[in-house]
C-alpha cells in the first residue's frame, strides 16, 4: 500500500472513530430536550446515556479479537453500517424503550468499530511511524468528548429545541454512509486472516463478556437501583473474570486466547492500560458534572453550556497532534507533565469557580480549562502510543480493545463515583451548585494523582533498568 492510501485509509478509520466517540458526549446536553419530547423518566434517562457505555465496553475484546482473526477490514464496515443504521433509528424513535433499544445498538456498534481503528494503525505503520497517526487517535478520543457538548448545543439551537435532539443522531447517517463507501476502497484486506482461521475462543468471549457486564451494570445503574444489594454484583464479577483467567490459561495452551496475558506482564503495556483506566475515571466527571452545573444550576442555553467547554476541547486537539509527534523523543515522561497539567487545571477551575461563585459567570474559567485540555491532549494519544508500542500486529485490535476496555470501565467508575458525592453534596447544601461542582471535581483531580503515581512509577522503574543490547522481541510467538 502507497503511503498516500495509507493516510486515506487511517483517514476513514478517524472519522469512524470519532463518530462513535462523540455519541458518548453529544447527549448529555440534549437530555432536556429528548425528556420533554418523549415523556422519559429518570431511569430512561439513565439508559440513554449509560446502555450505550454499557454495550459499548461488552463488545470491544470480542470484536477486537474477531477482527484480529478474521480480517479488520469487514469487521470495520459491519460496525459502521449497524452505527448508522442504529443512529437513524434513535432519531426517528417515538417512545423511551425505541430510543433505549437504539442507544444500545449504537453502543454495540460503536464497541465493534473502534478496537479495528487502532488495529489497522498498528497494521498500517510501523512502531517508529505510529507517533504522528496515534497522536491523531489521541485527538480524536480528546476531541471528540470534550466537542460533544458543544456540537450538540448547536444542533439543537438550529433546529430547535424540540426536535433538534433528533439530528444529534440523524448528522451520523451520512457521515456513516460516506465512511462505509471510503471503507470498501481504502482499507487494506487481510490475507494472513483470511489464511489462517484462529479458534475465536467462545468460552473465553462469553466468560470476558459475563465480567465486564456484572462490572459495569451497578456502576451505570448506580443512582437508579437504590440499596446495597447491587454491589454484590462486583464480587460476582471477580469471580467470573477469576473464571476467564483460569479458562484463558489452559486454553493457551493449544489455541490462540482472547487476551494474550503475556501482555499484562510488559510494563509499558500494563502501567499504561491503568493509567488509561484511571484517566478515563477522572476526565469525563468533568463533562457530566460542568454541563449539569450550568444548565441546571446556572439555567445555560444547551449552546452556551456547549461553549464553556470549548477551551478545554482547543487544548486537548492542539496538544494532542503535537504529544504523538513528539512521545518517540520524550516517552513517559510527557504523560506525566500531561498529568500535572490537568491536576492543575481542575485545581484552578474549582478556585475560580469557587471565586465567582454567586455572580453566575464560568468564562473565568476558560484558562484553567485550556490549561487542563493541554494536559489532556498530552496523556490520551501518547499513552496510547507507549502502551502499544510492544504489541505484535497479529494481537493489534484485541491488545487495543482491552486498553479501551478500561477506559470504558474507568469512565463508569468516575461518573458513578463523582454523580453520587455531587448528588449527595447537592442534597446537604439545599440546591447550592458550587459545592458540588467543587466535590465533584477534586474526586476527578484524585483519579488524576492516582494515574500520575503510576506514570511516575513507570518513569522510575525504567530509569532503573539497563540499557538493552538488542530490539526487544514482541509480546508472543507467531502462530
Amino acid at each position: 500500500m502507497t503511503d498516500r492510501n495509507r493516510w486515506k485509509a487511517m483517514s476513514v478509520a478517524l472519522v469512524a472513530g470519532f463518530m462513535t466517540l462523540l455519541d458518548v458526549s453529544i447527549v448529555n446536553v440534549a437530555l432536556p430536550s429528548i425528556r420533554a419530547d418523549l415523556d422519559l423518566s429518570a431511569g430512561d434517562l439513565q439508559w440513554v446515556l449509560s446502555g450505550y457505555a454499557l454495550t459499548f465496553g461488552l463488545l470491544l475484546v470480542p470484536a477486537g479479537r474477531f477482527g484480529d482473526a478474521r480480517g479488520r477490514r469487514n469487521v470495520f464496515i459491519v460496525g459502521v453500517a449497524l452505527f448508522t443504521l442504529s443512529s437513524a433509528a434513535a432519531g426517528l424513535a417515538r417512545s423511551a424503550l425505541f430510543l433505549v433499544v437504539a442507544r444500545l445498538i449504537q453502543g454495540a456498534a460503536a464497541g465493534v468499530v473502534n478496537p479495528q481503528v487502532s488495529g489497522l494503525i498498528q497494521q498500517l505503520f510501523e512502531p517508529k511511524e505510529r507517533g504522528k497517526p496515534f497522536g491523531l487517535l489521541g485527538a480524536t478520543i480528546g476531541v471528540s468528548t470534550a466537542v460533544g457538548p458543544l456540537l450538540g448545543g448547536l444542533l439543537i439551537a438550529l433546529f430547535g429545541a424540540e426536535s433538534g435532539w433528533r439530528w444529534i443522531f440523524y448528522i451520523n447517517v451520512p457521515i456513516g454512509i460516506a465512511a462505509i463507501v471510503l471503507a470498501m476502497r481504502y482499507l487494506p484486506g487481510s490475507a494472513e486472516a483470511k489464511a489462517k482461521r484462529e479458534s475465536l475462543d467462545p468460552i473465553g468471549v462469553l466468560l470476558l463478556g459475563l465480567g465486564v457486564l456484572l462490572l459495569l451494570l451497578p456502576l451505570v445503574q448506580e443512582r437508579e437501583w437504590h440499596g446495597p444489594a447491587k454491589w454484590l454484583l462486583i464480587p460476582a464479577s471477580v469471580a467470573v473474570l477469576a473464571a476467564f483467567y483460569a479458562w484463558e490459561r489452559h486454553h493457551a495452551r493449544s489455541h490462540t486466547p482472547v487476551i494474550e496475558m503475556g501482555l499484562f506482564r510488559v510494563r509499558s503495556y500494563a502501567l499504561g492500560a491503568l493509567i488509561g483506566m484511571l484517566y478515563f475515571a477522572g476526565f469525563p466527571v468533568i463533562f457530566f458534572t460542568y454541563t449539569l452545573y450550568l444548565q441546571n444550576g446556572l439555567r445555560f442555553s444547551a449552546l452556551a453550556s456547549g461553549l464553556a467547554v470549548t477551551p478545554f476541547a482547543v487544548g486537548a486537539a492542539a496538544a494532542s497532534a503535537l504529544g504523538g509527534r513528539i512521545v518517540a523523543r520524550s516517552g513517559r515522561p510527557l504523560v506525566v507533565t500531561g498529568l500535572v497539567m490537568v491536576a492543575g487545571g481542575l485545581g484552578a477551575t474549582v478556585l475560580v469557580l469557587s471565586l465567582v461563585a454567586g455572580s453566575g459567570g464560568v468564562w473565568p474559567a476558560a484558562v484553567p480549562l485550556l490549561v487542563a485540555g493541554v494536559g489532556s491532549g498530552l496523556v490520551i494519544s501518547p499513552n496510547q502510543t507507549l502502551t502499544l508500542a510492544e504489541v505484535p500486529v497479529r494481537r493489534a485490535g484485541s491488545a487495543g480493545a482491552v486498553l479501551q476496555t478500561g477506559q470504558r470501565i474507568g469512565t463508569a467508575l468516575g461518573i458513578a463515583v463523582a454523580g453520587t458525592v455531587f448528588f449527595a453534596q447537592l442534597a446537604s447544601s439545599r440546591g447550592d451548585w458550587i459545592p458540588a461542582l467543587r466535590a465533584a471535581l477534586l474526586v476527578a483531580i484524585g483519579f488524576v494523582l492516582v494515574a500520575l503515581v503510576a506514570a511516575v512509577v513507570d518513569v522510575v522503574a525504567s530509569r532503573r533498568e539497563p540499557a538493552p543490547e538488542r530490539t526487544p522481541e514482541p509480546v508472543g510467538r507467531p502462530g
